[in-house]
């Protein structure tokens, strides 16, 4: 009886381990580099951009925001989807992932379409 509480227990310890190293794989390094409104103007189309600031506004035609660091503001293009519950306000930092774009209807000719984000 006490033999199988021991095998019992080794099984366990073992499962255990292997959950717990399992939990540290995957990229453990630095993430995205933030980069400012100023620097977005200037990257070319269909460049990743990930940057920090607020949500000023909505524009109030489909899914478009104003976005805002110190440096200066775009539009973002926020589909539903990409929200995933989160409830910001005009107050709340926000770090944005996404693809940098041209039209020239919209703030200084460029936008982002975000891909993610979250409140920091």
């Amino acid at each position: 009886m006490k033999s199988k509480h021991l095998v019992f227990l080794g099984v366990l310890l073992a499962l255990v381990s292997l959950t717990v190293h399992a939990q540290h794989r995957g990229y453990k390094g630095p993430g995205p580099i933030v980069s400012t409104v100023a620097e977005a103007h200037e990257l070319r189309d269909n460049s990743p951009v990930t940057l920090q600031g607020k949500i000023e506004r909505f524009l109030g035609f489909g899914n478009r925001y104003l976005f805002s660091d110190d440096t200066g503001s775009i539009t973002l293009i926020i589909s539903d989807r990409r929200w995933n519950d989160l409830s910001v306000d005009e107050n709340d930092v926000v770090e944005i992932t996404g693809i940098i774009d041209s039209d020239g209807s919209m703030v200084g000719g460029r936008y982002i379409s975000v891909l993610a984000m979250r409140k920091v």
